[in-house]
């Protein structure tokens, strides 16, 4: 389940989706006690989806649009006549000079 389709639903279907995948987590996990499961990543799935509906769900209720990709740090841009080769040259000058 896509954080996309979340945010679509109302507050009282996440509620009640969050209701059905924790049945449903708590009979897989009573399974896997007494037989091999078919599918046990299943569970892994159910967790993740619970945790993810919880925090749409909290975002609705504190009135968070939709959070916020955290920025990157801009990489230098080494150009010009003192570029990335004489940069580069220098520090083959510099550790010569060490050894």
């Amino acid at each position: 389940m896509l954080a996309k389709e979340i945010r679509e639903m109302g507050e009282g279907d996440i509620n009640a989706r969050i209701a059905e995948l924790e049945r449903e987590r708590f009979n897989l996990r009573l399974a896997s006690g007494t037989r091999t499961l078919e599918d046990p990543l299943r569970l892994r799935v159910i967790r993740r989806d619970i945790a993810r509906l919880n925090t749409v769900l909290r975002e609705k209720i504190i009135g968070i649009a939709e959070a916020a990709a955290p920025k990157r740090a801009k990489a230098r841009n080494v150009t010009g006549r003192r570029g990335r080769k004489s940069a580069t040259a220098t520090n083959r000058k510099q550790t010569s000079k060490r050894t």
